[in-house]
């Protein structure tokens, strides 16, 4: 499968509305994430729709609520816009508490469709990569910045890692299970 200009499109989009955004409690620039989740959906079998998605996941809750969802829907048509929309926990601003955002999201993937499912595994992912990465150099610090702190960080990828294995075994929700669960060790071991 070749990508078209519209993923060049989506890609020029999500640069400009995360030019000034970097990935919690770093400098990364935020468009590295959006970049390893649509790869991450098109090495899993996604076509060019859903690495559109994959690039756009966050610009509802993040980057401008119904307005960018808006713009989403007129530039790259309906299904793309509704898989954004499924994709974001929140449209609000401010947003709701975390826990109550996170208990939706998770009762929401219970029923969500399948090329939704993939993209949310390949985010959830890659975060979760990250996080144990940062884990791994710097210790359990690394749960300060999180909304959720550790224990709330811990439930809520293990919660993640759980319906992705019912919903969507693969071997990204496998990794997902794996990455979880040396989560768990290494915070139960460092200080």
């Amino acid at each position: 499968m070749s990508l078209s200009s519209r993923f060049e499109s989506a890609f020029l989009l999500a640069s400009r509305l995360h030019a000034d955004q970097v990935r919690k409690g770093t400098t990364i620039p935020y468009i590295s994430h959006l970049m390893a989740v649509a790869a991450l959906v098109l090495e899993a079998g996604g076509d060019e729709d859903q690495a559109i998605a994959a690039l756009l996941h966050d610009a509802v809750e993040d980057q401008g609520g119904k307005e960018v969802l808006e713009e989403i829907q007129d530039r790259f048509g309906p299904r793309v816009a509704a898989m954004v929309a499924a994709l974001s926990d929140t449209d609000q601003t401010p947003k709701p508490p975390w826990r109550e955002r996170k208990v939706a999201y998770l009762a929401h993937l219970q029923f969500a469709s399948p090329e939704v499912l993939r993209i949310s595994l390949a985010d959830k992912l890659h975060n979760a990569r990250t996080i144990l990465s940062d884990l791994r150099e710097q210790g359990n610090a690394t749960w300060e910045r999180f909304n959720g702190g550790r224990e709330g960080s811990l439930w809520y990828y293990r919660s993640l890692a759980d319906i992705f294995l019912e919903r969507c075994p693969s071997p990204m929700a496998y990794e997902l299970d794996q990455v979880v669960t040396e989560l768990e060790k290494i915070s139960a071991e460092v200080n």
